[in-house]
Parts: structure tokens; C-alpha cells; sequence
């Protein structure tokens, strides 16, 4: 680089090319890629160093002073960020304007150490006059945000290594190799997600009927509902609680009251006018979008989850089509103002804007984010239709969303007028009001742009009244039609969506904006929830982990708690508080706050065995084990010694789905696996097909007694077995068993092939040289081929009925584990769900083992390497990090002697 050029760092590569353009040749635009370093994973740590920063790479002794070391990734970018520097007379850090990207300016000051003056670079926007009066506008580094960043990174790491372990103990790793994990916000949002579903458990529906109807004047028909009976209000959907009791008092018809009714007016056919009410109303638009109105909108609108929302507005932004896109402000810029007000009258004309300009205050006080709602970039807007050749569909749907915002929150009031009509017929004694409603807008306004969106209502009283009436006045007879009686159920809260939980996270004061779509992410990735169309419905894995929270760390998990902490890291950011005495109460705790370590030091019995159960009704147990959910069902003789009967729960069956009903039905369900495929020809015995509580399986067994078998479904019945006390050496051989393929289902399964299934392991041959048998087997971990000690991965399970000797052969010609990488790895799989890094599999002085750089763990005696998969590979990292590190064994003290001359005989 030319001597005189200042070098601006930015984080991402993608604005790199766009800002060197608009700043010239005087600037060198280098990118960080985000984070250079970060806290040191425990095989990073210097042995000199262990005592201090072992447990957490964090000295809670001296100060919480955390050790940093650079990310091995990133040790090519330091270097040539380094030889940048060395002819750079000055140095602009442009990293994002929000806490982490301050914190992210820090870390390169802090490696880099520059000798030239180091300035500070913001913007908000890419476009060329923002980067240039960025450039020429220049700040000193903010403190008190890197703090607030530190603070945070530190508070997350002490939590999430202190509580996570707790959970493998108690719990386990998760189902299919998901790693369980506690963090700050993660454990609050799943709480938040399970208490919604203990709502939908708990709720018990209540059923009301009313009456609806058709009026008609002159040819115009509307439709109407039953109001009021002889004065006294009929029963709505709102009149009653979530334990289906009445709030108030109201009239409650059931189906035989509802249709006697509606046949003495249908009869009577006639109501006469008895009100006629209009008023006139306003709406007004909603402010421009901060991150978290983007992400609900996103959603509700483009059925975008929250991180890919946050995807394409990172896009976008990098791109120079938005300003930034993590904001909590809702804030315009006053050219923003003038451009989106333009806009709207060279659309929508001259009376599509008020007077005077729209002014939207933000509730947030948080010193971390941009001074600027999301809004298109430029002080020239650009519409939807002239970008989209430059922008993909979901940048193009999202752009729009963002436009569409923008312009209608500074165009003028939609203006309406709601009308309601109320009509009396007499039948059967009885007077009967029914009303209408319709709503007719004088002046769209800003709806003529842009109307938000809305989450799921619970009752009919939340529909709107869109529907036109015709002019009537009171006295006016109209007829009556399709009189006919209607039966309604109130329903429970519905689920959490990604919309509705970001919303509620942000009410609440539970994380960031910016950090909404990883939580949601990190709790879909834990199993926690999982998605059910927009709906998040959460596991009975994550019913034991909240339990096992709310029980022994109920201030980690409290709301109000939580959302305190993020009002704290805001304190320090605004430099109102310091980040040592903060952590030191959070860690150490204080007169009025019990420490994180006091809770983990003082923990306790926990009743792992309890954690995982919920009882259904008086009939079952629900468990979680490492399987998933079943229902323990109890003995009927009721003799305690008895073993409980297993009945598997569908994956598919949500919590509240589990009613004492349903477990019933479970558990009188035949079993759809136990039905037997045929006889085994050479020795007589019954092939039958199960599904188990480990999967589905046939097995060999010997036939019963014809009288035995049910008459009516044609189903095993064995007989009860005797208590024995035979030696173990006399026990009877257990039958042959064989797991299905993956490809195979109990239903469909035949009688050939479970034959073929139990007939595993194939003798595929010998091999010539060695005059070793080999085999095709089908191990835990999938298909593979044995060879006296070798074995080999097989690429699919049908291979085991097919593979020849010379594919064997050639499968055994090629180097065991493939060819190695550099790093001496046997085998090279994803990251871990909990470290982040990748897993490997290497070969030790020991034997084999898998690592993710922080911990290992042996492969068991017994398992071939080779056969080790990634999710078992996550599940013996998991058990490992549960057990905690070996205790070091204190060598004993050498004890000089003396050696005594032997004694003379």
C-alpha cells in the first residue's frame, strides 16, 4: 500500500468493494469477517495459566478478567490486516455501530497494536454521501460499549458453563445426539414457550351456542348473530376464563335452547330496526421498522423465520439497499422524512400526507444500538419495481415489506365510520336482539400502502366488521332467512410463533433485537421446540429442563430477573455502572442478591428420575429417557414389585395433545408391531414383527398355544412369565433379533425379507490372501464389513443383502479411514452443538477417541472407530463434559530408606 493511505477495517467482505469505490484511492478497505478473537477455549489456555482461567478462560478472582486468544481461522486476516498496517498512516475501524461491532473495533486495537493515530468510523447506511461523512466524521472508541459487550460475553459464559452441566447430569445429552445447553435468554424464551403450553394443558374449553341469521331490505342482505334475549346478553366466546367458568353474568344456551329459538323466528321470518349506531374513527399508521417489528413481519407476512429475516436484511444492508438493519429506534433521519413523504404523494397524491411530518419516539433507552429505524437507503428512495433486477426473491419481498413501512408511516390517518344495527324478533314469548356491524373507510390514507399484520386471535369477538350494511332506519322491517342455530368451544391461547415469541421477548425485556433470531435458533437446534406449521411446539425434553430451572435456579429463569440483567449491561453501556462491581454482585452475589456460585455450590438432591416425569391423569406416567417420551403405565394387580408396562408416545403427539383420554387410548391400542410374518420353516418357529421402545425389530419366537393367541386380532398373547431362580449359566438362549432398516416400516414389512433381516450377518466370502472370513453386518451405527478384526463402513444397508466379495475386497483395497488430512484426523464430522467446533476422530496413544479441541472422549472398548457416527460422536462428548475433568491423583511422597544388612543366620 501506498505510504499516506489509511487502512479501514470493516467486518464483512461484502461491503469492502462498495465503500473502497466510495471512498477513493486514499483508503485501503481490509475486512475483519467479523470476530478475530474470543474467549480461549480450555486447550488454548497456557499451563501457567490453568490455576487462574481454567474453569471459564475468565479469572473470577482477579477482576473477571477474561483471556482472549485469536481464532485460528483467522490467523491468515490478523496477518494481512498486519501488513496493511505497517504503511498506513492512519487507521478507521468500521466495524458496525452496535455494542458487538464496538467491541469487535476493540479486539483489532487491541491485536493489532497500531503505532498511527486510530480513529473510530460509523454509519448507518452504505451509500457514498454516508461512508464519505463517516470518513470525514470520526469518533474515539466507546468504552463504555466494549464493556457492555464484555460484560455480557463474560455474564453468558459463567451461566451457560455453570448451568449446562447440571442438565447432563440430570437430564441427559438429548435425543439423536442434541446437546442440551442453558443460557440467559435461551432458558427464559423456553420457559416462556413450555408455560404457553402448561396453559393449553391446563385449559378446559367451554361450549355456548347462539344464533345466526341473514337479513334482507330491497334485495341488500347482511348477516347478523344473537345478541341479547329478553334483554340479558348471550354468552361470547370472552365471557369465559381458561377453566371454562363464566367471567360474568350472561345467558348460556345449549344446542336444544339455541334451536328451539331459531325455529320460532325462523317461522316468524320478520325483526324490525331498533338502533342504529355509527361513529366515526381514525387508525394511524405504525412506525418504520426496528429489528424486531421486521422480524414479526417478516413472519406473519413473508413466512420468513427470524434468522432468515436477519439473512436477507444483512443482505440488503451490505448491498447499500437499507440503513442497518439491528435498531431498536424507530426514528427517520429528516431527509428519510422528506424522502418517504415524496414518495407518497407522487404515488398516492397530495392528501396522502398530513400537514405536518410524523415524529415517532423510541421506549428504548438502550445506548447499543443505531440512532435510525430500518428504512430503504439514500435520501432518494428507491421503489420495489426498480431493484428488483438487482435483488433475489427474498431480498426483493423483503425490500418491499421495508418500503411499504417506510412510505405509510408518514402518510396521513385512514378515516372510517362503524356502523351497528340492532334488530328485535318476538317468537316464542321471547324478545330476541340481533346486531350487525360494518365498517366502510371514508379515506384509506396509509392503508392505501401498507396495513400490519396481526397474530392469531383466540374468539370470534376479535374478527373485524368488514362486511357493507344498506341504509335502514329504526322502524324498517326486514325479513329473516338461514335462521340457524350455531355451536361454538372457546379455545386455548394459541402456540408461540417466531412473530408472536419475538414480540413477547421484546415486552417482556428478554434479549436484544439483534440477538432475538439466534435464541430462537439455539432452542429449535437444543430440541426444546420444534416447528409445527408457523407454530413453535416445545418437547417434553424441554418440560424437564425448564422443571429442573424453575426448581433450583428460579432467579436464572425469572422474567423480571432476566430482563433486569439487560437493563444492567445498558447501565454500562451508558457508562452509569462498572463491570466489575456489576459481575462481582451477579457471581459473588450481595445483601440483597444471591450469587450465581452460591446457587451451583448449593444445589442439593435433584430427583433426576422426577425431573424427566409427568403424571397424566390417574392412569400413567409420562417419562423422558433417552429415547424419548413414554408412558410408564403401572401393574393393574397393583402389586409393587411388579414392572411397569412401556407404552411408546407418537414423536408427532404435542404436549397437550396428551390428555389422560389419549394415554388411554395408547395404552388399549393393539400393539400395530406385534403381528407375526409367518413360520420359520427349518425349525418351527413364528416370525413376528414389533415396534419397540428402540425401534421396530423382527424376532424369532417359539409358537404358543392356538388358545392363547386373541381370537380377535390375531395378535401373540404370551403367557405371564414365572419368577425363576435358575442360574444365569442355565438361562434359556435369547431369540434371534434383527432391527429394520431405515428403509423399512412394521406395516409393509413381508415375511421374505425379515427372513433375510434375521439371517444377518451375511457371509459375504474369503478372503484369498488371508483366508479370513468376511462378514456384512449391521451394527448400532449403521452397515459395515468384518474381517477378523477390520471392519469397514458399508454405504447402505441394502449392501449387507448384496455387496459381492470383489466390492468387498475393493472396499478393503482402500486405505482404512481415507485419505488423512493434514490435521492427522481418522475422521473429520460437523461442529458441535455446544463448543461450536468441529469433531474429529483421532487415534491416541490410548486408542481411538473424538475431540472437539476442548474435550475428548474414548471410544468405548468394544465400538469399531470406524462405525463411530456424528451423533455419537456429540453423545460421548456430552457424557464426558457431564463427568467433568478427571480428579488429578496427588503422587505420594517418595519415602527414603535405609536398606538394612541382612540378619546373620
Amino acid at each position: 500500500m501506498a505510504q499516506g493511505k489509511k487502512l479501514v477495517i470493516v467486518e464483512s467482505p461484502t461491503k469492502m468493494k462498495s465503500i473502497q469505490g466510495y471512498l477513493g484511492d486514499g483508503y485501503e478497505v481490509l475486512s475483519s469477517v467479523g470476530h478475530i478473537r474470543d474467549l480461549a477455549d480450555k486447550k488454548d489456555i497456557p499451563a501457567e495459566k490453568k490455576k487462574a482461567y481454567g474453569k471459564y478462560s475468565i479469572d473470577v478472582e482477579n477482576d473477571f478478567d477474561p483471556l482472549y486468544v485469536v481464532n485460528d481461522r483467522k490467523t491468515k486476516t490478523v496477518a494481512e490486516l498486519k501488513r496493511a498496517l505497517k504503511n498506513a498512516d492512519e487507521v478507521l475501524l468500521a466495524t458496525d455501530e452496535d455494542r458487538e461491532g464496538e467491541a469487535i473495533a476493540w479486539h483489532l486495537l487491541e491485536v493489532l497494536k497500531p503505532k498511527v493515530p486510530v480513529k473510530r468510523m460509523v454509519f448507518h447506511e452504505i451509500t457514498k454521501d454516508a461512508i464519505q461523512a463517516a470518513a470525514e466524521n470520526t469518533r474515539e472508541l466507546d468504552h463504555a460499549l466494549v464493556d457492555a459487550q464484555e460484560t455480557r460475553r463474560v455474564l453468558d459464559r459463567l451461566y451457560g458453563w455453570d448451568v449446562s452441566p447440571v442438565l447432563w447430569r440430570k437430564i441427559g445429552s438429548g435425543r439423536e445426539g442434541q446437546a442440551l445447553s442453558a443460557g440467559r435468554v435461551q432458558s427464559a424464551a423456553t420457559r416462556m414457550v413450555v408455560e404457553r403450553e402448561r396453559e393449553r394443558m391446563a385449559f378446559v374449553s367451554a361450549s355456548y351456542w347462539d344464533v345466526e341469521a341473514t337479513a334482507a331490505k330491497d334485495g341488500a342482505s347482511f348477516g347478523t348473530r344473537l345478541a341479547r334475549v329478553d334483554g340479558l346478553p348471550l354468552a361470547r366466546g370472552t365471557d369465559f376464563d381458561d377453566r371454562g367458568e363464566l367471567k360474568k353474568a350472561v345467558i348460556v344456551f345449549d344446542e336444544q335452547q339455541a334451536r328451539e329459538l331459531a325455529d320460532a323466528i325462523a317461522a316468524k321470518a320478520t325483526a324490525s330496526v331498533t338502533a342504529v349506531d355509527s361513529r366515526p374513527g381514525t387508525r394511524s399508521p405504525k412506525a418504520p421498522f426496528t429489528t424486531s417489528t421486521m422480524q414479526q413481519e417478516a413472519g406473519r407476512k413473508l413466512s420468513m423465520s427470524a434468522k432468515h429475516a436477519m439473512s436477507v436484511a444483512q443482505r440488503l444492508y451490505e448491498k447499500g439497499f437499507i440503513t442497518y438493519m439491528r435498531t431498536d429506534s424507530t426514528a427517520l433521519s429528516t431527509q428519510a422524512i422528506e424522502a418517504a413523504r415524496a414518495q407518497a404523494v407522487s404515488l398516492y397524491g397530495a392528501a396522502a400526507v398530513p400537514d405536518k411530518p410524523r415524529v415517532y419516539r423510541s421506549k428504548s433507552r438502550n445506548a447499543q444500538e443505531a440512532h435510525e429505524a430500518i428504512r430503504p437507503s439514500g435520501e432518494q428512495f428507491r421503489t420495489p419495481a426498480s431493484v428488483s433486477g438487482e435483488l433475489d426473491r427474498d431480498e426483493s419481498r423483503l425490500y418491499d415489506l421495508i418500503w411499504k413501512r417506510t412510505v405509510a408511516s408518514q402518510m396521513a390517518d385512514a378515516k372510517y365510520e362503524t356502523t351497528t344495527v340492532t334488530l328485535t324478533a318476538t317468537a316464542a314469548g321471547r324478545s330476541a336482539e340481533f346486531t350487525a356491524s360494518g365498517t366502510v373507510y371514508t379515506f384509506k390514507g396509509f392503508l392505501e400502502a401498507y396495513e400490519e399484520g396481526r397474530d392469531e386471535k383466540r374468539s370470534d369477538a376479535d374478527q373485524d366488521a368488514d362486511q357493507s350494511l344498506p341504509a335502514v332506519a329504526v322502524g324498517d322491517s326486514l325479513s329473516l332467512r338461514d335462521v340457524e342455530p350455531k355451536g361454538h368451544a372457546t379455545s386455548p391461547k394459541p402456540r408461540y410463533t417466531e412473530a408472536s415469541l419475538v414480540k413477547a421477548l421484546e415486552e417482556k425485556g428478554i434479549g436484544r433485537p439483534s440477538t432475538f433470531a439466534s435464541i430462537i435458533d439455539v432452542i429449535l437446534d437444543r430440541g426444546y421446540v420444534t416447528k409445527r406449521g408457523q407454530a413453535l411446539v416445545p418437547s417434553w425434553l424441554s418440560f424437564s429442563v425448564v422443571r429442573l430451572l424453575e426448581e433450583h435456579f428460579a432467579d436464572l429463569v425469572d422474567y423480571d430477573f432476566t430482563a433486569a440483567l439487560e437493563d444492567d449491561l445498558d447501565a454500562i453501556a451508558r457508562g452509569e455502572q462498572q463491570r466489575v462491581a456489576w459481575l462481582k454482585d451477579f457471581y459473588y452475589g450481595s445483601k440483597d442478591h444471591v450469587g450465581l456460585r452460591h446457587i451451583v455450590d448449593n444445589l442439593g438432591d435433584i430427583d433426576a428420575r422426577e425431573l424427566n416425569s409427568t403424571r397424566i391423569g390417574d392412569i400413567a406416567t409420562l417419562r423422558f429417557g433417552k429415547y424419548g417420551p413414554y408412558l410408564e403405565v403401572p401393574d393393574p394387580s397393583g402389586d409393587p414389585e411388579a414392572k411397569p408396562r412401556i407404552v411408546n408416545v407418537p414423536d408427532d403427539l404435542a404436549p397437550d395433545e396428551l390428555t389422560p383420554q389419549k394415554a388411554q387410548e395408547l395404552i388399549d391400542a393393539p400393539v400395530a408391531g406385534d403381528r407375526v410374518l409367518g413360520e420359520n420353516p427349518d425349525n418351527g418357529k413364528l416370525i413376528v414383527v414389533k415396534d419397540g421402545r428402540f425401534g421396530p425389530y423382527v424376532q424369532e419366537v417359539e409358537p404358543v398355544d392356538p388358545d392363547a393367541a386373541d381370537a380377535a386380532t390375531g395378535e401373540v398373547v404370551e403367557e405371564p412369565k414365572k419368577k425363576t431362580t435358575r442360574k444365569k449359566a442355565d438361562a434359556a438362549p435369547k431369540p434371534r433379533t434383527a432391527s429394520l432398516f431405515k428403509s423399512m416400516s412394521v406395516e409393509t414389512i413381508d415375511f421374505e425379507t425379515a427372513m433375510k433381516l434375521l439371517s444377518l450377518p451375511r457371509v459375504v466370502g474369503v478372503d484369498p490372501e488371508t483366508g479370513v472370513e468376511i462378514t456384512a453386518q449391521n451394527g448400532r451405527y449403521g452397515p459395515y464389513l468384518k474381517k477378523g478384526t477390520d471392519s469397514r463402513t458399508l454405504q447402505s444397508e441394502d449392501q449387507l443383502f448384496d455387496i459381492t466379495l470383489e466390492e468387498a475386497l475393493a472396499v478393503y483395497a482402500q486405505p482404512k479411514y481415507g485419505a488423512r488430512s493434514a490435521s492427522s484426523a481418522l475422521k473429520e464430522f460437523d461442529a458441535d452443538p455446544v463448543s461450536g467446533k468441529p469433531i474429529k476422530l483421532k487415534d491416541g496413544r490410548f486408542g481411538p477417541y473424538v475431540t472437539d479441541g476442548e474435550t475428548n472422549a474414548t471410544i468405548p472398548r468394544g465400538e469399531n472407530a470406524e462405525e463411530v457416527t456424528f451423533e455419537r460422536a456429540v453423545e460421548l462428548l456430552a457424557d464426558k463434559r457431564a463427568k467433568g475433568p478427571a480428579p488429578k491423583k496427588r503422587a505420594a511422597a517418595r519415602k527414603t530408606t535405609t536398606r538394612k544388612p541382612a540378619a546373620k543366620k
